[in-house]
């Protein structure tokens, strides 16, 4: 095998603190922020000349992260954050929840926007897509049953 974990997923933002302050109460952990540049930066991104701030968050269970990225330089190329779910490219991030009401509430006070409904799935999972700062799509799940699969909500026994 060749993979031995998935280190995170990046998100470019606009506003780094309002994206921090959502998935932190989210229930990320910041774990540091930094500035990204010079010419090595360029050769990795295939962005020469770029001046980026990133921000590194944490899931509570430690395995998982999130950086959040903001572009001072070069100018932003193009904008998906408010592509429907059947675009091609980024779709989403999905994060495990303890309580779905809970956290919707907390994150409804940052603006988030429920997509279209909570949804109970077979009584395994209760998930619906929101609309978080700037329209960056994240998907929530409260598992409510059993499954064979904690990774995939979809995965269930056939």
């Amino acid at each position: 095998m060749t993979v031995k974990r998935m280190d995170n997923v990046g998100i470019v933002v606009e506003d780094l603190d309002a994206a921090v302050k959502f998935f932190t109460e989210l229930g990320l952990t910041l774990e540091g922020r930094m500035p990204i540049e010079g010419e090595w930066a360029g050769r990795v991104t295939g962005v020469h000349g770029q001046r980026v701030e990133i921000a590194m968050m944490r899931t509570p269970d430690g395995h998982s992260r999130l950086e959040l990225s903001r572009f001072d330089a070069p100018d932003i190329a193009s904008d998906h954050r408010t592509a429907p779910v059947n675009s091609l490219g980024y779709l989403r991030v999905m994060f495990a929840v303890e309580d779905i009401d809970d956290t919707l509430a907390r994150l409804r006070t940052l603006g988030a926007k429920v997509v279209d409904e909570v949804v109970n799935y077979k009584n395994i999972y209760r998930l619906c897509y929101i609309r978080g700062p700037e329209g960056i799509l994240i998907g929530i799940a409260q598992q409510l049953g059993q499954q064979t699969s904690p990774e995939n909500p979809m995965d269930e026994k056939r």
